[in-house]
């Protein structure tokens, strides 16, 4: 099928701070848009805590509201610029009270909640680096990456601490410090609240360099063990940039990022960079309710809304108008992140949210938005769109001797998607994994691992992964992961985890198991392992499990994922490859 072009009212498109793709891309410096940042006073660098909360709470924006938190009882609490600043202040001045050095990882494991906002902006400012968690993580998820990590310091609740990671205290020997939110300390750990309490309101961000690491976020693998994506401080320029022109984010509006802050997409567009342009963001603790977010849309008078297309299809599934007592009138911009987009949710969006859904694309290892649909251009459905202004994008093929071939703008051939290195949120390094990083490089280019076409207008459109990571609603899963936990169960002989088609989550998890000898395949058994991921896994655990006799894999052992994949859904082998 072929979807039209998505035209917007004139209206729209003169209020947009991108109004003309072409003549700002072709215009663009960085260096310029640098002079949209303060930097740290007296020069001492570049700080991302800084450019977020205190440059504005230095200024008439001081009682601004930046965070607007919406508890599970939706009782509303605002917190200024000054608010934010002055209480992470405090959590900084708490991590070097409690000797924490520079460039140790703070991790959290946190829900959306204001200790969040606090513990990240205070880390930053720390000069430590950041390493979020999502709380719907099982134990060995969590402690995974809390070893590969070498966490120093992890805030969380009680609840999850006790939970989660207390019983795993014995194997995680870097983990100097647990502060839990509230007034009661658990065992084994410090209470945050009269913590901060004593910690001083005034502190003085030490010099921070550019380059000095800022964010480590660990993404699922599939040849391994979970990846962990370096950012510098460098990157809130482009946070910053990204959030204009990708976002259309002006600094009188309500703001709200649905995706979830233990990973990087909620990290990055919910924490730092609505709050780089002065904004109130809006963040609602607890998950997906379809008749709850429609209010706080329309309760809140949101005016830009980033959300992810797991979402977009449950609020789909109901019909293309929302209940007539929700005023959407506010909304004038809706985008989307996590997985491609479908074209019928962007024109789904167009009937019932007032204005087409923009499709982004990014990834960890871009730090920001990188390829976009922008709120002054008309919305071509099913696309990317085109890259953010500084941006090099092209496609390219992988010789046999490993350097690269750039493509032409023949919109029927598809290669791998690749950036030109040296933007500022491009990622520093693979964490403990330099040969790694080196292989993500070729003549200058980025190899992103995804594959793409691009029309003649420079639209760019997926077509899909060159890897196996599986996109099952709002979490990454790598299949390895999954894998190693399901082996460790005495009746798993072998096993090949994949994502099966799904009309909610977009792909749904399912181990494939090979039984040891004594075990039957039957009901229980499939029962028993169900809840045996569950337990270990969490939100990535498997929603389904299949029994085979043997799995396909490679002559060195690998299990082919796209061959096990293809035979799951009932298809001859080899189809994926062939299109």
């Amino acid at each position: 099928m072929t979807w039209p072009t998505v035209r917007k009212p004139a209206a729209v498109r003169a209020a947009a701070n991108l109004r003309d793709y072409p003549r700002t891309a072709a215009g663009f410096s960085w260096e310029e848009e640098r002079l949209g940042l303060s930097g740290l006073p007296e020069g001492r660098g570049l700080n991302v805590a800084h450019e977020a909360v205190d440059r504005y709470a230095a200024g008439p924006r001081r009682d601004h509201p930046a965070l607007r938190w919406l508890d599970r009882y939706d009782v509303v609490h605002d917190f200024t610029y000054g608010e934010l600043a002055e209480r992470s202040n405090r959590f900084a001045d708490l991590l070097g009270r409690l000797g924490v050095p520079r460039g140790e990882r703070v991790f959290t494991l946190l829900g959306r909640v204001p200790d969040l906002y606090v513990a990240v902006l205070g880390t930053l400012k720390a000069g430590c680096v950041l390493s979020p968690l999502f709380p719907v993580y099982g134990p060995e998820p969590i402690r995974e990456r809390l070893r590969l990590g070498e966490a120093g310091v992890l805030v969380t609740t009680p609840e999850l601490y006790c939970g989660k990671v207390a019983p795993l205290r014995g194997s995680l020997p870097s983990l100097r410090q647990v502060l839990v939110t509230g007034a009661n300390a658990e065992e084994g750990a410090l209470a945050l609240d009269p913590a901060l309490a004593a910690a001083s309101p005034a502190y003085e961000i030490e010099p921070t360099a550019p380059e000095d690491p800022a964010f480590l976020y660990f993404t699922g693998g599939t040849a391994g063990r979970p990846k962990g994506v370096l950012q510098a401080h460098e990157a809130v320029l482009a946070h910053h940039v990204s959030a204009r022109y990708a976002l259309d984010l002006h600094a009188d509006d309500v703001y709200w990022c649905s995706a979830d802050p233990g990973g990087v997409a909620g990290m990055t567009y919910a924490v730092v960079a609505p709050l780089t342009v002065g904004v109130t963001t809006v963040s609602v603790d607890g998950g997906f309710d379809r008749r709850r977010w429609l209010s706080v849309l329309s309760g809140q008078r949101i005016s830009v809304w980033y959300t992810e297309p797991w979402a977009l299809r449950a609020l789909m599934r109901r019909g293309a108008e929302p209940p007539a007592e929700h005023d959407l009138s506010a909304l004038r911009f809706v985008a989307s992140t996590g997985e491609a987009l479908g074209p019928e949710a962007v024109v789904w969006g167009q009937d019932a949210l007032g204005t087409p859904v923009h499709d982004t694309w990014w990834q960890a290892e871009t730090g920001a938005i990188a390829i976009a649909n922008y709120a002054g251009e008309e919305v071509r459905p099913g696309s990317m769109g085109r890259p953010l202004p500084g941006i090099g994008a092209g496609l390219v093929e992988r010789g046999e001797d490993g350097k690269v071939r750039e493509l032409s703008g023949d919109e029927r051939q598809a290669g791998e998607l690749a950036l030109r290195r040296g933007w500022p949120s491009m990622f520093r390094g693979y964490w403990r994994d330099p040969d790694r990083y080196d292989e993500s490089f070729s003549d200058g280019w980025y190899l992103t691992g995804d594959v793409a076409r691009r029309d003649e207008d420079g639209y760019f459109w997926f077509v899909g992964r060159t890897e196996d990571v599986i996109s099952a609603g709002e979490y990454l899963v790598g299949p390895f992961e999954v894998e190693s936990v399901l082996l460790t169960h005495p009746a798993v002989r072998e096993t090949g985890v994949i994502g099966m088609p799904d009309s909610h989550d977009g792909e749904r998890v399912k181990a494939v198991v090979v039984p040891h000898v004594g075990y039957e395949p039957d009901e229980d058994l499939r029962l028993e392992l169900l809840a045996f991921g569950r337990r270990a896994l969490g939100a990535l655990a498997p929603r389904e499990i299949g029994f085979a006799a043997r799995l396909p894999r490679t002559r060195g052992g690998k299990v082919l994922h796209r061959v096990l994949k293809t035979r799951e859904l009932g298809l001859p082998d080899g189809v994926e490859e062939q299109r």
